[in-house]
Parts: C-alpha cells; structure tokens; sequence
C-alpha cells in the first residue's frame, strides 16, 4: 500500500488541532502527477460531534470551469456523482478507502488530462451546531509524458514507462526488449523557476553520461521432435507433427519441412505460408493443409495419401525476433529427427449398420447409420426392408456415387416418401432415417454398399443387416412428475420435472402437456399452464399469481416448471398431462398418438428457519443524574435473505409491583410506535432509537432521572414480506436485561410502610392516605402516583399528581371516579367518591421528589420511594325492603304473578254466579206462567190445547 506510506505525514500533522472546533484537513498541493498514472488525495476531520464514523465528499474545480463545482463521490451517497465521473466511480477507477473512521483517502487509478484542478473534501454537519470548517481544498497540476515516434505503441502497451521516484529522481523502464532498443541511452535534465505571475522560466539543463544497451538473445535450449499422428495406409489422411520442446517461452518461432532433405513447406512466425513445387497445387485442391497448431506446435496433413508420399521426412525449427527494418532475425534454429514414412495396402472392405436408439417408438425417427472402411472410393449404396412376418425383401431407398437419391415403391402408405430419408454423411457414412415411424416399419433392414454404380453387376459389393422392432405407445406411454424439493421455504424456488417416457425410456416427439394445480382446501384441479406441441403457450385463468413468476421450459421428452419466490398460496398438489403426437403432425392438426396423466406431486412452501440470535448477556449502567446513556441491542446472527427486523424495548421500574411497559417499537417497515405510557411529547423527547448498522441498535435516553432507573431489553422479531403483501414472522429473540441506575446524590425520600386494610361500603366515599417520613430540602417539590392491582391483571397506574400541582389521568374514564391531592406537605390522599364492587384491590403510591439543577435551571426527580400495598374492600350497602324484592328473583315473581291469578280467579268466579243468577230468573218466570194456566181452566177447551203447544215450545227453547 505505497499510497498509504506516502500519505502518512499528512496525517501526522493533524494531531495538533484543537478538540470541539471542526476542522476539516486536505493533503497540502500543488500536487503534480502524469496523465496515466495513479494519485491518491488524503482527508481527516478533527473536532467533531456526534458519532465517531463521519462521511466525505469529494469535488473537483476543473481548469475549464474554475467556478463551477463538480461533484465525483461520497461516502454515503451513490447517486452523488456527477455523469463526467459516474462511470468511472462504478466502474472502481475512482474510489474511496477509508483509513479509519474520520480520515479516508480519494483514489483515482489512471489520470486523465481533464482531471487536473482544484479538489474539495467536504464533511456534512453532525454537530449541535455550525463550528469550525467543514471542508478543504487542494491543487491538482497539466503532467504529460510524450513518448518518441518509435515508442507511442509500446508506450501504450505499457512497456516504455518513465516514473518519478523523488524530486530529482526518474527512472526509464523497458519491458520485452528488443534488437532495435540497442544503442546509447542517456537523459537530459531541465531545471525550470516560477515566476510571481506564475509562468515558467527556463534555466539551465544538463546531459548525463552515456550508457551503452546491448540486447542479447536470451539463452533458451531447446529441441525439435516429429512425430506421426495417423495410421500410414495408403488413401488414409497423414499428419506429421513438428514439436519445439524446451525453455522456449512466449516464442516467435518458424517451422519448415522436408522430404527426403528437400524443403517442401515452411510458414514463418506471423503464419506466412510457403509450399514448393506440387504441394501448392495440393493445398489449393484442399487435399494438404500446412498449419501453426500452437506457438510450439506445426501440422503437415496429406488428407489422402499416396505412393508419392513415401519417404524420409524431417522439420526445423527457428526462434526469431522482428529486425528494425520489419524482416525476422534468426536467433537459433534446431533441427528434428528423421522419421521414415511407408504406407501399406488398405485392408478388405466390410460395412456395418448401427441404430442410434436402442428403443424405438412409433411416431419417433428411426436412424440407421451405414458405414464402409478400406480405402477411400466412390460408393453407392442401397437400403432394403423385410416386414415383419414376411419373407420378400422391398427398396427403401439407394443412393448412386454422383448422390442421386432413388426412393422405394410405396406399400399403400400416402407418406411413405415423404417419411424417408437417406444422406451421406462422409465419403463411406450413408444414414437413412424414417420420420413418424409406425409399428409397420419393424423388421429386417440391409445395407449394400458397392463400388461403382448400382446396376454394375460386376462390381463389388459388401452387405450388413440388422433387425429393428418399432413398438405401440397406446399402452406403453408413462408420465412421471418429480421435485428435486418437496418441501420448499418461502420466497424459495422450486421446480417441477414432468418426464414422459415408455416402459421408462425416454420420448423424443413432440409433446403437448398441461400443467395442472389443486390448493390446499380445494377439491379439483385447475389448469395452470399449457404448452402446445407446437410451441403455444397458454395460461388458465383462475391461477394468474403463477404467471408472474413461474418460468416453462420444454424439451422433446421433459416439460419443467421453475416457480421463483415461493408463497403459501403454491402449497397443494400438481399433476401434468402428457399428448404424444408424430413430428408430422406439426404443421396439420392430426390427433394425438397417446396420452397419460401422471401422479399426483403435494408441495409444501413453508417458513424458513429462522437463524436470529441476540446478545442476552446482562449488562448494568451507574450514571449521574440528568447525564444521557444509550442501551445496545446486539444482533450476533440473522437468517439468510431478503427479511427485515423489528425491534421493540421495554422497560421495567425498580418497584416490587412494576411490570414491563413498551417504550417504543421500529416495525418492519421502519415505522416507529411508542407506547400508550410514552406517547407524550415528554417522553418521546426522552427516548428516541438509532439503527447504528445492520447488527446494532441503541436506545437513546435523554436526561436520565429517578424515574428512568430499571431494566431495559429489546426484542427482535425477523419478518418476511410474501408474494401476497402479507408480512410472516419467522422468529424472535430477547437480549439480555441492561440494570440502569443513578449514583447516589445524597437525597432520599422515604415513604411510610405501614400496612393498611379499608372496608368502605359500596357508593359511599373512601379516602386512601400516602404519607412521607420527613421532608426534604425546602427547595424540593414532590409528585405522587397511584397504582392498582386486581387478581392477574396486572398493575396499572390510576393518577398522578406531578411536582408542579398537574393532574394527569392514567385512563380518561377515571377523570370523573376519583381525585388525587396533597392533603398537607407530608400526605397525599387518593379519593373515590363513590367506590364500587369492583374498586376492591391493592392500592399503593409512589413519592418522588423533584429539584433544580443547571442554568437554567431544570426540574429533575432524583430520588422516590413506594408505599406498602393498601388492601381496600368495598362492602354492599344496607338493603331496604324494596331493594330486597328487587333483589330477590322468585319474591319478585310471586309478587306480580300472585295478583294477576287471583284476579282471573275473581273473574271466572262472578262469571259463573252471572250465569246461575240467570237460570233462576228463568225458572222463576214459568212458575208464574204454570200458575196462571191452572186459573182459567174452566175456559174453551181449544184454548188448552193451545196452551199446553205455547208450554211445549217454550220448553223446548
């Protein structure tokens, strides 16, 4: 690190500024550099507030525009640079490397002619207020190297370089040297002055001695071999190969052949090449080819040799170095060994036929390879077919030695041409292929290969055959579905494999599959992708979310599902469907051949594991009173991914009936929250939170007084955002309690500890008493908080009743059931005007006592105590006759039910004595009539009969 050495002084000498005034120090200039060369600006802030980590940012005043700022880079800003510098700060030419945390260092790897003028370092503000200086600024000077006409090359490439080493000290490198650098070297010196008006004046200048450079070849041994790479058999290709083996490195060599002593090809180092008498003729016909393999390595290659051939053949090897006139100059040349070259009579010719796939399904290609050795020669060949239970062989296809192509009769089949056919692949290689096979096209295949053309009977011809067996899909097609993952992590990727095959081999036709998807909770799949046989896709309806982040990829037997940031809505199962069609078929719309549906695959999404660990070592604080402290949350690990924390603190009194109360929370989504005890303005002055880096918080407490000693903790909880906009907890941790107390100032208050029980009587006024030992001084001022517990519930603080005579409410629905008051300088009094059954509880206060300290002057509690628990009982109040009815369930039913039965009684009763009084109106009246009748009985006999028919009726009704 050369720049960090050259920089040190500079730092050195910034210890002596004062402490509390900013200052802000640049390495001192003018600075002179070369265009090209590296440079690298110090800069350290001194003096400062606020946290020891302080940011800087970098600007230059170019030369064309000395008044206008361009910003180059900060510490903490990656969109401060200006478009002329932000490419090359993202591309790291330009860069910032911090020595510690208030000094850095402004690295510029290569300077260009623009970047000379005047830089600012500038540190942004984090004091209380402005004090001192905030930046600096330093002059960078217009060097430029200009190489000689010979060199400009080799000085870009970065061979010729001129360094500065001192102030009177330059040294000239030369890298990869060469013949033309020979010669005498010496360097002339100029001595320049500045005048006031800052122009340059010229001196004097002087010449050093000369120094005299000689470039010698360097000792590099070593040695050429030949060697054969193919079969020496006569119309087989012959390739000799010429090695230069050795010390040899980053060679410029030259190769050249013989045949029997005479040069017959060489090629220089630039890759020249020079053939003599018919080898040129040869090499134009492409049947020779004379090649550099590698710096080290030359090819001759005769593609088909002949007697002509035969002979002694040798190779040299020359190491050669450009002169300055461009022509090479030879520094050595090696010489190979002798390899002797007879080439022997072809072998018999013999043909054999292979088939590419082992097992053949219909609607695949069947490919089948004919392949003849011995010499090279025209060939022609003919492919024959035996059916299956058949004994009479048929003409598939033939070809002739000028390629013409003969296809065979069609045996009832309207694609039999169009489904065959036959290439050559090399001068003995024939493939014939049939595409779309069918079950028909099992049986018997034979190759013929002759020499000459088809119909010359008396010319040879050599015969292979094979037995082929193209079988059904219908009931063979099988479709496996396979996860490498079943269970996968949210915001994981998983993928899904379908795989059609047969008796578990693989297809190659074209396929259609449908992906499919059932939820969990839901009872029917539901289409999720479909890719056609021929390349559509299309997407179903009811299942969009996949669409965005699901990835379909298909080969000729595999269909793959890639579905990125995993959610709970991809738990369920899938299943896929498989349509096998001929490759015929793509362009018609010609049925499916087959089609399977494979298993049922359940995937699981779930959360990840959470890995959050959180410092829980208890910690303790003693600090003096109004002074600030700030509590740690130390997080050692966190889980792996794109998760957030919250953090929560809480915070426990020194009390013996305190439970823990939230003080404040960072959510998430860095939303801050207080809680309902520190919601006020006072409070969230007093604590506020600071994320000092990914692994570290601090609570930050203001001021601390009486009321502020206890246990602080902070819990984290880790918190991942799914696909849905839904926030899923992966875990939480609590760290260790951190104990904060205050120093001990000499004041205390103590608070009487005597054991009181009230029994007060339900809707009357009870009166509990909180009273102080002694008072303190008489600048002192106390306040008083009243606190209840009832059965689990937990303590809550009712009233309290600050120092300066404020009446604050703990729930506004107290406001109006109870009032708290200084009774006299040593008693406060907690009223309930009228208390109520569920009023009964544990009753207890808190004193504390308030003074003024600073200029000015402020109100701090320093010191408090708590009472003993008042146990308060709230007793009925006495009934009354009324209240008693109303009271008593069944009385209160008897007393309404009771009258309203006698009553229909009543009525039913003089309904019935109504009826009887009636009836004997009734009787009464006949009797008076009977007695009237027996009267006039000695009248006319008809009036009798009319009588007795007037009783008759009467009694009748």
């Amino acid at each position: 690190m050369a720049h960090v050495l050259y920089v040190a002084p500079f730092f050195l000498c910034l210890t002596k500024l004062s402490v509390g005034q900013r200052e802000v120090t640049v390495q001192k200039g003018p600075l002179y550099r070369a265009a090209g060369y590296p440079v690298s600006i110090g800069c350290k802030v001194t003096g400062h507030q606020g946290p020891s980590l302080q940011h800087f940012q970098w600007s230059v005043y170019l030369l064309t525009a000395p008044t206008r700022e361009v910003q180059i880079i900060s510490t903490n800003d990656d969109t401060f640079s200006y478009a002329m510098y932000a490419q090359r700060v993202r591309n790291k030419d330009i860069s910032v490397e911090r020595l510690q945390d208030n000094s850095v260092l402004l690295h510029i790897s290569k300077l260009q002619m623009k970047d000379a003028g005047e830089y600012e370092c500038h540190t942004p503000n984090t004091d209380g207020k402005y004090y001192g200086s905030y930046s600096a600024k330093t002059n960078l000077t217009d060097f430029v190297l200009t190489p000689g006409p010979s060199y400009t090359k080799r000085f870009a490439a970065g061979d010729v370089r001129l360094d500065k080493l001192g102030t009177a000290t330059f040294r000239l490198s030369i890298g990869h040297l060469q013949p033309s650098d020979q010669g005498k070297l010496f360097c002339e010196a100029a001595e320049w002055i500045q005048d006031p008006d800052e122009t340059w004046t010229f001196i004097t200048k002087k010449e050093t001695d000369q120094t005299t450079l000689r470039v010698q070849p360097a000792g590099r041994d070593f040695k050429v071999s030949i060697t054969t790479e193919s079969t020496s058999a006569k119309g087989k290709p012959l390739e000799l190969v010429c090695l230069a083996v050795g010390s040899v490195r980053d060679p410029q060599l030259q190769g050249f052949w013989f045949l029997n002593g005479t040069e017959i090809a060489s090629i220089d180092a630039s890759g020249v090449l020079d053939l003599k008498m018919s080898y040129k003729d040869r090499a134009s016909q492409g049947r020779l080819q004379v090649s550099k393999m590698n710096p080290k390595a030359f090819s001759l290659k005769i593609f088909s040799a002949g007697p002509e051939d035969e002979g002694d053949y040798s190779c040299a090897v020359a190491e050669v170095v450009r002169a300055g006139t461009g022509s090479w100059q030879v520094l050595q040349r090696e010489q190979s060994p002798v390899s002797h070259v007879r080439l022997r009579e072809p072998a018999a010719r013999s043909v054999v036929i292979s088939i590419r796939q082992q097992a053949v399904w219909e609607g695949e290609t069947l490919a089948l390879l004919c392949k003849a050795d011995g010499v090279e020669s025209p060939l022609s060949v003919t492919w024959w077919h035996i059916p299956q239970d058949q004994t009479q062989s048929k003409l598939v296809a033939g070809m002739a030695q000028d390629g013409t192509v003969q296809l065979g009769v069609s045996s009832g089949d309207p694609g039999y041409h169009g489904n065959t056919r036959l290439a050559k692949l090399d001068w003995a290689t024939f493939q014939l292929e049939i595409t779309s096979s069918t079950v028909s096209d099992s049986g018997v295949y034979e190759c013929r290969v002759s020499e000459g053309t088809q119909n010359q009977a008396r010319g040879r011809h050599w015969t292979h055959k094979i037995s082929v067996t193209v079988r059904s899909l219908n009931s063979s097609l099988q479709v496996n579905l396979l996860s490498r993952q079943p269970q996968v992590k949210l915001g994981d990727t998983f993928d899904l494999s379908c795989i059609a095959g047969a008796d578990y081999s693989d297809l190659r036709l074209p396929l259609t599959v449908r992906w499919r998807f059932q939820p969990d909770g839901s009872q029917a799949f539901r289409q999720l992708i479909q890719v056609t046989h021929n390349g559509i896709i299309e997407w179903g309806d009811s299942l969009s979310q996949f669409q965005k982040k699901t990835k379909v990829s298909q080969s000729s037997f595999r269909s793959q599902l890639l579905i990125h940031d995993a959610s709970e809505e991809e738990t369920g199962k899938y299943e896929c469907e498989v349509e096998v069609y001929d490759r015929n078929s793509l362009p018609t719309n010609s049925p499916a051949r087959a089609s399977a549906v494979s298993h049922p695959l359940r995937i699981v999404v779930t959360l990840p594991e959470s890995k959050l660990k959180v410092n829980s070592r208890n910690q303790s604080q003693e600090i003096s009173i109004i002074s600030n402290t700030n509590i740690e949350c130390n997080i050692l690990s966190q889980t792996i991914g794109n998760l957030q924390l919250a953090i929560i603190w809480y915070f426990s009194p020194i009390s013996s009936n305190a439970s823990w109360l939230r003080i404040l929370e960072m959510d998430q989504t860095s939303v801050v929250k207080y809680g309902n005890e520190f919601h006020t303005p006072q409070k969230k002055q007093k604590f506020h939170m600071e994320k000092v880096s990914q692994d570290l918080f601090q609570l930050h407490i203001l001021s601390v007084e009486d009321s502020d000693q206890g246990r602080y903790y902070c819990a984290v909880e880790e918190w991942l955002l799914s696909t849905d906009g839904t926030w899923k907890k992966l875990g939480g941790k609590k760290s260790g309690l951190t104990e904060l107390k205050l120093r001990p100032t000499g004041s205390k208050v103590q608070v009487s500890k005597v054991h009181q029980t009230e029994n007060a009587t339900e809707h009357r006024e009870v009166a509990l008493s909180c009273s102080l030992e002694s008072l303190g001084g008489e600048a002192s001022l106390y306040s008083v908080m009243w606190f209840r517990s009832r059965g689990d519930s937990g303590s809550q603080m009712l009233v309290h009743l600050h120092h300066d005579g404020l009446l604050e409410y703990g729930e506004e629905g107290h406001r109006g059931h109870l009032h708290c008051a200084r009774a006299s300088p040593t008693d406060f009094v907690l009223k309930l005007p009228a208390v109520e059954m569920e009023d009964a509880g544990m009753y207890w206060c808190r004193v504390a006592e308030w003074q003024l300290y600073g200029h000015p002057g402020k109100w701090v509690s320093q010191a408090s105590d708590e009472s003993q628990q008042i146990v308060l009982r709230v007793l009925p109040s006495e009934t009354t006759f009324p209240s008693r009815i109303c009271s008593s369930t069944p009385l209160l039913y008897f007393l309404v039910i009771c009258p309203l039965v006698m009553f229909v009684l009543l009525l039913i009763s003089l309904l019935c004595l109504s009826w009887k009084a009636k009836k004997l109106s009734q009787l009464s009246l006949r009797a008076q009539k009977d007695k009237s009748l027996w009267v006039g009985l000695n009248g006319a006999e008809g009036w009798t009969t009319d009588r007795r028919k007037h009783q008759e009726e009467d009694e009748d009704n």
